[in-house]
């Protein structure tokens, strides 16, 4: 039996992949996930409990409008070369694993192009979603078994140039693999 994800490697350097935590990941956006931490209160007569407001959906710009999707992802095999970042300029981009599977979140800062040094790995539970702010550099999603997520993210004008993406030269790419 494999080990868990421990790690990234990038140009040689070893990156820790930390758990998806709402602080870790604030200068990238959101995580959505049901914690206490989270506004909740109870609704339809007690049989529910509503948690309120987990993520900022930020599309409209340039005429855009909310898009709920369902991506089928394909898992990916480990060890797995990270070669494309991508940002979606005109919008945030949401993700909620629907499969009760974990995901890996590559994230950068960055303008134009991704600030390599900010590269942060981080590992999704089954239960926390992500939600990309507008802008931030991430790597396309990366499923580690095959299942679906639920995706909000921009449709509209200017949609398809709502995908800026940078193909990783081979002394910048990183991988992720899982150690033993």
């Amino acid at each position: 039996m494999s080990s868990p994800l421990t790690s990234v490697r990038l140009a040689g350097q070893q990156l820790a992949l930390e758990p998806l935590t709402a602080e870790a990941f604030k200068p990238f956006g959101e995580v959505i996930e049901a914690t206490d931490n989270a506004q909740h209160f109870t609704i339809n007569q007690g049989f529910a409990q509503r948690f309120h407001r987990l993520a900022q959906v930020d599309v409209t710009t340039d005429g855009g409008q909310p898009a709920i999707s369902i991506f089928k992802a394909r898992a990916r095999a480990l060890p797995l070369q990270l070669s494309v970042l991508e940002k979606h300029p005109f919008g945030s981009q949401a993700f909620m694993p629907l499969s009760g599977h974990g995901y890996v979140v590559v994230v950068a800062l960055g303008g134009d192009a991704p600030d390599m040094s900010t590269l942060t790995c981080f590992m999704a539970s089954a239960q926390q979603g992500v939600n990309y702010a507008k802008g931030t550099w991430h790597h396309p999603l990366l499923a580690l078994q095959d299942g679906d997520f639920l995706v909000v993210d921009r449709a509209g004008p200017a949609a398809e140039f709502n995908c800026v993406e940078v193909v990783l030269d081979e002394g910048a790419a990183a991988s992720v693999k899982q150690t033993e």
